[in-house]
């Protein structure tokens, strides 16, 4: 069966690469699931959300939260291009939840930001907030 090539990268790093069977992420016209040989693509990645990866090799699923980019399929390759990522198993818990809790005691725009991404991390990490 065929496989999706998937990158993962933001301006520091590469966060992620590999073969995967199935990426799911929220773009700003919605959730889109990619399978091999979807369709082409070009999407634009809702800042402070979640994507989520299926390894090729059965693994479990890799989740990272994201900032705002773009998400692209061309063939049986997925770029996810953001401008921040980082990786479920590498999100500090204890100090998303303390981002929450500052973003909740806040007002404006910039503490919805922040409380969308501490939100998020926390999704990425297997923690319902």
């Amino acid at each position: 069966m065929a496989k999706l090539k998937v990158g993962l990268v933001s301006p520091e790093r590469e966060v992620w690469a590999g073969e995967a069977d199935h990426v799911i992420a929220q773009t700003i016209v919605g959730s889109m699931g990619v399978l091999p040989g979807h369709a082409p693509v070009l999407g634009v990645l809702v800042d402070g959300s979640v994507v989520r990866i299926k390894p090729a090799d059965d693994g479990d699923w890799v989740s990272a939260v994201v900032g705002s980019g773009f998400f692209s399929v061309a063939g049986d390759e997925v770029s996810v291009l953001a401008e921040h990522a980082e990786l479920g198993s590498d999100v500090n818990v204890a100090e998303a939840q303390e981002a929450l809790s500052q973003a909740l005691s806040s007002d404006g725009d910039d503490a919805a930001v922040a409380e969308r991404r501490a939100r998020a991390r926390l999704r990425a990490a297997g923690v319902e907030a």
